[in-house]
C-alpha cells in the first residue's frame, strides 16, 4: 500500500502564520566563499591543467526587515490565531502548538516549501530529542517525497547526521554547497554530549578541508526546526552554536518558560473538536484491595438484555485437576459458593444487585456487603494476573473492532507497553530467543478469544484469519537500556522479533522487525502483513506513531514517569485504509468516531485514569474556556468581514451581548450557559444578521473563547449488549402476521441462454483476468494431465499441481493440488460443462495466468464470471415456495458486541429494546422510522437469508404500518444512502431483482418490497 496526503486546511494555516511573520522580505539567497580547492583536471590523455577552484556555500539570505516590522507581523499573525502577544527573547525563537497526531511532521516540511517558495531560504536542520523520532522525521521525509514535489514541483534533499558514519561529511558539503532546498536531521545528543563520535562536530577535519562541520553548517545560517523543544534540556544553551537565522518550535505541550513568541496553536481540544484525533475509550483495571483479599473475583461487564442484567464475572472453580479460573454469567441470586464447586473462599457470596444505571461503571453487589465494579479485581490478584486481565481485554477489543473494520479495508494494530524487556523475550545460555512471561501469556489469551470470536464472525473475515494461521501476529522494538549501552555507540540499537527459533541476538530476524516496525510502515498497515500486535519498553513512547492504533496496553507499574498523554498520543492519528487513504470526517462525515477511537487498557481504574488524563490536558492547555461573557475577552481581537472591514475589542461585545441574550447562551448573571456550548460543539451557533460577513472569523474567535476543554473519555467496559432478545413488540399480533407472510422459504429456477452467458464471461475474462505473479519455492510436484486451454475436457479432474521442480524467471508453479473446474464450478453455481466452455475459449495467455497464483485466478474468475451471470439470469428466474420455515432462534442474537452512543440506540417500536446498525444511515432512518407513523419493525437478522443466484441475500428492513392511511401494510424494505446510490453493481442489482421475485411468489403480493433511502422515499413508494 501507498499512503496517501490531503493538503489539511490547518496545516496550510499553521505554514503560513510562520511565511507571514516575514511580510516584506526580500527573496534570494547569499553566497560565500568558503574555500579554494587546488587539483589537476584530466582532459583525455594528452592534457592535464593545474586548477584553483572555488567552494561556495549557499546560505540562508539574512532577514532584511526591521525589528518593528516584524513585530508588526508577529502581531497580525497572533491576532490572527487569537493568541496572547508576546516578544519574548526576541525575534530569534518562535513557537507552534500542535496536537500529537495532527501532522506536525509534515506542517513542517511543507513548511520549508513555503519559506523557500516565498524567501528563497533552503537550509534547514531538524533537531530530534531521540533516535525513535528522528527514524519518524526521516519515514515522514520518504513517504511525503512524492506528494510535495507534486505540489512544488521539486524535492528536498535530506540525510541524516550520524557522528559515527564517515558519509556524513561528504553530506554537510552538499549541504553547504547545494542551492536547492537541504534538511539535515539529529538527534541533539550528536552534538551535545562528550563522547568521541559526537566530539567529531567540533573538530578540524581532513575530509572537510580541515574545516570542522559546525564551521561549515553556520556558514549557511540554517533555521533551526525543534522537534518536541521540551526535551532539550540544557541543549538549548548549544543551539546558537548553529548561528541559526531563526529556530522554530513544533511541541503538543512546550514547557511555559520556553514559549517563545507562539504564532500558531492546535491543541488537544482544537484536534478533538474539529475531528483531527481518535476519540478516546479507556478499559480500566484496578486492583481492589478490601476485606476479600483471599476471594478471587473479576468483573468484566454487565450484558443489558430484555430481562435483569447478566453480569460476567471471573472466578476460580473447582475441578478434578485442581482450581482454575472461569468465566461465569450470574444473574441475581446466583451463588458462588455453588458455582464454585464448594471453594470456602466464596461462602456468603450471593447476588444480591446487578447495576447498570450508572453512566460511568457497572456494578454487581453481594449479600455480605461486598461491591464490585466493571473492570476491578479482587482477591488473589497478582501482577502477572492482573497483566494476563489486560492482555486478554486488549486482544477482545482488538477483535471486536477488526471483525467491523475488516470489511471497510482498515487493519487493526494494538501495542503493549511493558514494564521490562525481558518479559517479553529471553535468551537462554545459547542465545536462543524464547518467550518471556508476556508473550506466553499472549499467545495463549490469543488462542482463547480467536476461538471465542471465530464462530460469530463473517466468512470473509474468518479466510482473513485462517490466513494468518501458523504465522507471527506479533513482534517487539526496543531501545538498548542505558546500563547495558555502556561501551556502546550512540546510535545502538537492539531490536528483538517474536519469532522463536535458534537465532542469536541482532540477527537478521531482529533487523526485520526493527524495519517493519520503525521504516516500513506501509507494509506494516497491510493486511497480507500478519504482525497486528507490538510490544514495546519506552522507545515508542515518543515520536513513532502509526495511523491504525487502535489499542494501548500499559502493563506497567503505576509509578511510571511516563504520562498518559504521551502513551496514548501514540495512537491518536486519523487511521487509514488499505489504499492508503485518510479516513478523515471528510470521508466518514458523523461516523468519524465510531470508527476513530482508541481504546487505552489501563492498570487503573477509569476514573482514575481518566481523571489524570483531564488534569494533564488541561494542565498543558495555553487558553482557557471562560466561565463569563465580559468585554475584557474583547480586547484586543479582530474580525475581518468578506469585504475587508474590520470590528475590534469592545465594538464586538457590544454588537453580540443582546444576541446571548436572545439565544440564552448566558443567565441573568452573564454566566456561559450549557446551551452555547452544546450549540458550539453541534456546529450550531446563532450568527447574528450584522455580523454575517464576518461569520468565519466570528465562528473561530466564539469557539476559542468558550468551548469546553474537557475532552469526552468514555468507559469502554460501559454500556457494552452482548445479547439481544425479541421483546413484546415481536408478539404483537401485527409483527406477527407480517412474520407468518415472509417465514417462508424459497428455492429459485432460471432459465436462460447458457451459450450468451459463455460468450460474455468469456469476454469479461480476457479484457479483465490479470493475475499477480507469485514466487513461491517448490519442495515436490508433478503434472497430473494436460493443462492446456485447448485441451480441457469434461471428465477430467483438472487438478491443477506443480509441473516441476524449476525455478522460473516470472513464477514458480506450486506443488499444492487445485481442482480448478470444481472451484470456479462451486463458487459460481455453474455446471462443470459450462466453466470447460468457458476456460476453453479464453485467450491461452489469460488461462495460462493460473500458474502464477492458482487462488488468486480461481477467485477472480469467479467474480468476474458471477457479474455475467448476474446480469445474464435474471430476467429468466423464478421462485417458489417450499415446506421449510425459519426458526424463530434466528432473532436471538448472541455476541453482539454492540455499545450505547456507537452503533446501538434505544428504541420503542423495534422488536429489540436497542437496535444495532452497520452506518449513520441506517441510525437515521430507524429514528424516522420511531417518530413516523409505523407500528413495528424489525432490522432483520443475518439468519434471514434468500437464495439467490449470485449469493444469499439478507434484506435491511421489516415494517407494519396500521393506521388510517395505510392499513395494514407490510413492506421489506433495503436501504441506500441515498438514490443515486442505485448505481449498483450488477451483482447487488441482480439480487434486489431476486429479492423481489421471491416476496411476490412467497405472498401473492401482499408484502411490498423495493428500496428507498429515507422514511420520506418509503412513504412516496406506499402512496403510488
Amino acid at each position: 500500500m501507498k499512503l496517501k496526503f490531503k493538503q489539511q486546511k490547518y496545516q496550510e494555516d499553521a505554514c503560513l502564520s510562520v511565511v507571514k511573520c516575514f511580510e516584506g522580505q526580500s527573496k534570494g539567497d547569499r553566497k560565500n566563499l568558503i574555500d579554494r580547492r587546488h587539483f589537476i583536471r584530466n582532459e583525455g590523455t594528452f592534457w592535464e591543467e593545474e586548477v584553483d577552484e572555488e567552494v561556495i556555500s549557499f546560505g540562508n539570505k539574512k532577514i532584511e526587515i526591521l525589528d518593528d516590522e516584524l513585530r508588526k507581523n508577529i502581531r497580525n499573525v497572533q491576532r490572527q490565531n487569537y493568541l496572547d502577544y508576546t516578544d519574548k527573547a526576541g525575534f530569534e525563537n518562535f513557537s507552534i502548538e500542535m496536537e500529537t497526531g495532527t501532522g506536525k511532521t509534515y506542517t513542517y516540511i511543507k513548511t520549508m516549501y513555503e519559506l523557500n517558495k516565498a524567501y528563497g531560504w533552503s537550509k534547514f536542520i531538524v533537531i530530534v530529542p531521540s533516535i525513535a523520532i528522528r527514524e519518524g522525521v526521516l519515514k515522514s521525509f520518504q513517504i511525503t517525497e512524492e506528494h510535495f514535489q507534486e505540489l512544488y514541483h521539486k524535492k528536498i534533499r535530506y540525510f541524516v547526521y550520524n557522528s559515527n558514519n564517515s558519509s556524513n561529511l561528504s553530506n554537510i558539503n552538499s549541504f553547504a554547497e547545494d542551492s536547492n532546498i537541504n534538511v539535515m536531521i539529529m538527534n541533539y545528543q550528536a552534538f551535545n554530549t562528550k563522547s568521541k563520535g559526537n566530539r567529531r562536530i567540533y573538530e578540524e577535519l581532513d575530509e572537510l578541508q580541515s574545516r570542522k562541520p559546525i564551521d561549515v553548517l553556520k556558514s549557511t545560517n540554517p533555521i533551526l526546526i525543534i522537534d518536541e523543544p521540551q526535551k532539550m534540556g540544557k541543549t538549548e544553551e548549544m543551539l546558537n552554536e548553529f548561528n541559526p537565522l531563526f529556530t522554530l518550535r513544533y511541541s503538543a505541550t512546550h514547557k511555559e518558560d520556553f514559549k517563545y513568541n507562539m504564532i500558531y496553536r492546535l491543541d488537544a481540544v482544537d484536534a478533538y473538536n474539529q475531528k483531527l484525533v481518535k476519540k478516546i475509550n479507556v478499559k480500566g483495571i484496578e486492583i481492589l484491595h478490601n476485606k476479600s483479599e483471599d476471594t478471587y473475583l473479576y468483573l468484566e461487564g454487565v450484558d443489558i438484555s430484555t430481562s435483569d442484567p447478566v453480569a460476567r464475572m471471573e472466578i476460580e472453580v473447582k475441578s478434578a485437576t485442581g482450581v482454575r479460573k472461569v468465566m461465569k454469567k450470574l444473574r441475581k441470586n446466583d451463588n458462588l459458593y455453588e458455582l464454585s464447586g464448594g471453594l470456602e473462599e466464596y461462602k456468603g457470596y450471593v447476588v444480591s444487585d446487578i447495576d447498570a444505571r450508572n453512566m460511568s461503571y457497572d456494578k454487581v453487589s453481594f449479600i455480605n456487603g461486598i461491591e464490585i465494579t466493571t473492570g476491578q479485581v479482587t482477591g488473589d490478584a497478582e501482577e502477572s494476573y492482573m497483566s494476563r486481565i489486560q492482555i486478554r481485554e486488549t486482544i477482545k477489543s482488538h477483535f471486536e473492532k477488526e471483525k467491523l473494520y475488516f470489511k471497510q479495508g482498515i487493519k487493526v494494530l494494538s501495542l503493549f507497553f511493558i514494564d521490562e524487556v525481558a518479559k517479553y523475550k529471553v535468551y537462554d545460555e545459547q542465545k536462543r530467543a524464547l518467550n518471556g512471561e508476556y508473550a506466553k501469556i499472549f499467545e495463549e489469551e490469543y488462542l482463547n478469544v480467536y476461538n471465542e470470536y471465530y464462530n460469530f464472525i463473517d466468512e470473509d473475515y474468518k479466510k482473513y484469519l485462517d490466513s494468518l494461521n501458523g504465522k507471527k501476529v506479533h513482534s517487539g522494538y526496543f531501545s538498548i537500556d542505558k546500563k547495558a549501552s555502556k561501551g556502546m555507540k550512540e546510535d545502538e540499537i537492539v531490536f528483538i522479533d517474536s519469532k522463536i527459533d535458534d537465532k542469536k541476538e541482532g540477527t537478521s530476524s531482529d533487523e526485520d522487525a526493527y524495519d517493519l516496525i520503525m521504516k516500513d510502515k506501509e507494509r506494516l498497515l497491510s493486511l497480507s502483513e500478519p504482525v497486528r500486535f507490538i510490544f514495546s519498553h519506552s522507545a515508542l513512547r515518543e515520536g513513532w506513531d502509526n495511523p491504525n492504533i487502535f489499542q494501548i496496553c500499559t502493563l506497567k507499574k503505576n509509578n511510571s514517569e511516563i504520562s498518559k498523554r504521551q502513551e496514548i498520543g501514540r495512537g491518536l492519528r486519523i487511521c487509514v485504509n488499505k489504499n492508503g487513504d485518510r479516513m478523515d470526517y471528510s470521508e466518514l462525515e458523523d461516523d468519524f468516531f465510531s470508527i476513530n477511537n482508541l481504546t487505552v487498557i489501563a492498570s487503573e481504574s477509569y476514573d482514575s485514569f481518566a481523571k489524570a488524563l483531564q488534569s494533564e490536558i488541561s494542565k498543558n492547555l495555553s487558553r482557557v474556556s471562560y466561565d463569563v461573557l465580559s468585554s475584557e475577552l474583547f480586547n484586543g481581537k479582530i474580525l475581518r468581514g468578506q469585504n475587508g472591514a474590520t470590528i475590534t475589542g469592545e465594538e464586538i461585545y457590544n454588537k453580540i451581548y443582546r444576541d446571548f441574550i436572545k439565544n440564552e447562551y448566558v443567565d441573568e448573571n452573564d454566566k456561559i450557559t450549557y446551551k452555547l456550548r452544546e450549540d458550539i460543539n453541534n456546529n450550531n451557533l446563532s450568527i447574528p444578521d450584522f455580523l454575517e460577513e464576518y461569520k468565519e472569523d466570528y465562528t473561530n474567535l466564539i469557539k476559542k473563547l468558550f468551548t469546553d476543554t474537557n475532552i469526552k473519555i468514555e468507559n469502554a467496559l460501559k454500556d457494552n449488549i452482548k445479547i439481544l432478545k425479541p421483546n413484546d413488540n415481536f408478539n404483537r399480533k401485527e409483527f406477527q402476521d407480517l412474520w407468518e407472510k415472509i417465514n417462508v422459504k424459497s428455492v429459485y429456477e432460471v432459465n436462460f441462454d447458457s451459450n450468451e452467458l459463455i460468450e460474455k464471461a468469456v469476454k469479461r475474462l480476457d479484457n479483465e483476468l490479470k493475475i499477480t505473479k507469485m514466487r513461491v519455492r517448490i519442495t515436490k510436484g508433478e503434472q497430473k494431465e494436460s493443462i492446456s486451454a485447448g485441451m480441457l475436457k469434461e471428465e477430467s479432474s483438472m487438478y491443477i499441481a506443480g509441473v516441476s521442480n524449476e525455478v522460473y524467471d516470472d513464477f514458480v508453479t506450486v506443488s499444492t493440488k487445485y481442482d480448478l473446474i470444481g472451484s470456479i464450478s462451486k463458487d459460481t453455481g455453474l455446471t462443470r460443462r459450462t466453466i470447460i466452455e468457458i476456460l476453453s475459449k479464453i485467450r491461452q495467455d489469460v488461462f495460462t495466468q493460473y500458474q502464477y497464483n492458482p487462488e488468486e485466478f480461481i477467485r477472480k474468475a469467479c467474480n468476474l464470471i458471477n457479474i455475467e451471470k448476474a446480469t445474464t439470469v435474471i430476467d429468466g428466474i423464478t421462485y417458489n415456495k417450499i415446506d421449510e420455515k425459519y426458526d424463530n432462534e434466528i432473532f436471538t442474537l448472541n455476541n453482539v458486541n454492540a455499545r450505547l452512543g456507537g452503533n446501538a440506540i434505544e428504541v420503542k417500536k423495534h422488536i429489540y429494546d436497542y437496535l444495532v446498525t452497520d452506518s449513520k444511515n441506517e441510525q437515521d432512518f430507524a429514528k424516522s422510522l420511531e417518530n413516523g407513523e409505523v407500528t413495528v419493525y424489525a432490522k432483520l437478522p443475518n439468519g434471514f437469508k434468500i437464495p439467490t443466484p449470485v449469493g444469499n441475500y439478507n434484506p435491511d428492513w421489516a415494517i407494519v404500518f396500521d393506521n388510517k392511511d395505510f392499513k395494514y401494510v407490510y413492506f421489506i424494505a433495503e436501504t441506500k444512502g441515498s438514490m443515486n446510490s442505485l448505481e449498483l453493481r450488477d451483482v447487488e442489482k441482480a439480487k434486489i431483482e431476486c429479492a423481489k421475485k421471491h416476496f411476490e411468489s412467497i405472498s401473492n403480493g401482499s408484502v411490498k418490497y423495493d428500496v428507498v433511502d429515507s422514511y420520506e422515499s418509503l412513504i412516496n413508494i406506499l402512496t403510488c
